[in-house]
């Protein structure tokens, strides 16, 4: 269940990837590489892995409440499905890209 913090954070690295594309960042020796922006999407997920498992055993020890946990779990589930379905992107776009005739 996406919610709006969800989809707030999501236009938000959207539009700095779009800034950073339409600024013409991502083609200067200077601007931030599509390795680096990968790294960094991979990092955010496992950051948003940690927190929900740490919400998790604060709730097993008492100390978090049964919304915190489920928002952390929601945020993960949105995090890793949008990295799955770019990664299954970009495998199709590389499996078209090797059907290409030289």
């Amino acid at each position: 269940m996406a919610t709006p913090t969800i989809a707030a954070n999501a236009y938000a690295n959207l539009a700095r990837v779009l800034e950073n594309t339409a600024a013409g960042k991502g083609s200067e020796p200077n601007g931030q590489s599509f390795s680096a922006l990968l790294k960094d999407a991979v990092g955010s997920v496992m950051e948003s892995g940690r927190k929900s498992d740490a919400q998790t055993v604060a709730m097993a020890n008492g100390k978090a409440n049964v919304m915190d946990v489920v928002t952390a779990v929601a945020d993960t589930d949105v995090a890793v499905s949008t990295l799955v379905s770019v990664r299954d992107r970009v495998i199709a776009a590389y499996e078209d890209i090797m059907k290409m005739p030289i």
